[in-house]
């Protein structure tokens, strides 16, 4: 397979091997962020910058600085090899069901710390971002993730009533889909389902004048001020007529079988991440592997992440198009 100048394998197997060569890696980069020819990252002339094989780096002779093809993108700052990165990338995108840490640090050879830390900058990177709104016929609804309070060690159950305590949410858009297009989704992990909450996420990525399914959630009263909102009682079916979010029980089941399948165990701060990976394999769902990881790999440049921003915890945002 071929794009452009860019020669892409076709299996795991042919990636594997074509990118055990450092050059290859660093061709690869250097043809997806230089399209155009190479540039000077930080005087921006294309006229006098050359290559330095001893040391892998680019030499601006206008500004006199160097930089390597890993600046401004999410390898920046990270020691661990293109050869590594890579296959990284190839195999998160074209895993169905995720990859967990401890088996892409078997598969690199790198410790699981470093492995964790890979795939979380991967996740980072292929969340969707864009203002496009979503239209037609439209599903909106919301699911509840993480483990039972009575499954939990006495110490950490939170004494607050049932059900959904402790728990986090995460809603979720589909667009339906047409003959032009597939139907695509759009999730969010959100502090509550609240009508203020619910109605902020739908009108900033939903078209006004759009049908949107709902269940008989409460909270979704007042939609149709803006939008076609009807809505089936689950209590009573579950489809009526074209009215259904079945579409989104079968997308929160795929993610839910990620979950618990394959991560097990998910901390509320980095849902998101591990959200926005789901949301990505199922709208990129009609691409064979090297499609998924070609267009992932061309995402690579404008977002950063360090460690201590991971670490640090969640910070809850709303209001806008889901990233």
């Amino acid at each position: 397979m071929k794009s452009g100048d860019i020669t892409i394998p076709k299996t795991l197997r042919d990636a594997i091997v074509y990118y055990s060569d450092a050059k290859r890696c660093h061709d690869l980069l250097v043809a997806i962020r230089f399209p155009d020819g190479i540039r000077c990252l930080h005087c921006g002339s294309a006229k006098n910058v050359k290559f330095m094989e001893s040391v892998q780096r680019f030499k601006c002779y206008d500004c006199r600085k160097q930089f390597s093809i890993k600046v401004g993108t999410i390898l920046e700052d990270s020691p661990v090899p293109l050869t590594k990165w890579i296959p990284a990338f190839w195999l998160l995108t074209s895993a169905r069901n995720g990859i967990s840490s401890c088996e892409l640090a078997r598969s690199l050879g790198v410790t699981q710390k470093t492995a964790w830390f890979m795939l979380h900058r991967i996740r980072h990177i292929v969340q969707t971002g864009t203002f496009e709104k979503l239209s037609g016929s439209v599903e909106a609804d919301e699911t509840y993730t993480r483990g039972l309070q009575k499954n939990k060690h006495e110490s950490k159950k939170l004494k607050a009533g049932r059900g959904t305590v402790g728990k986090c949410i995460v809603i979720a858009v589909l667009e339906g889909s047409t003959v032009a297009k597939k139907s695509r989704v759009r999730t969010k992990v959100a502090p509550d389902t609240s009508r203020e909450t619910l109605h902020s996420l739908l009108k900033s990525n939903v078209q006004p004048g759009s049908a949107i399914y709902t269940d008989a959630h409460k909270s979704y009263n007042g939609l149709s001020e803006q939008f076609v909102h009807e809505f089936v009682h689950h209590a009573v079916c579950y489809a009526k007529d074209a009215v259904q979010t079945n579409g989104l029980e079968n997308y929160f089941s795929l993610l839910k079988r990620t979950l618990r399948g394959t991560y097990i165990s998910v901390e509320p701060f980095h849902l998101t991440r591990y959200v926005d990976e789901q949301a990505y394999g199922f709208n990129t769902r009609d691409l064979n592997d090297a499609q998924r990881f070609l267009v992932a790999l061309n995402m690579v440049t404008g977002s950063h992440l360090t460690y201590e921003e991971l670490t640090s915890g969640c910070t809850r945002y709303f209001g806008q198009v889901i990233p």
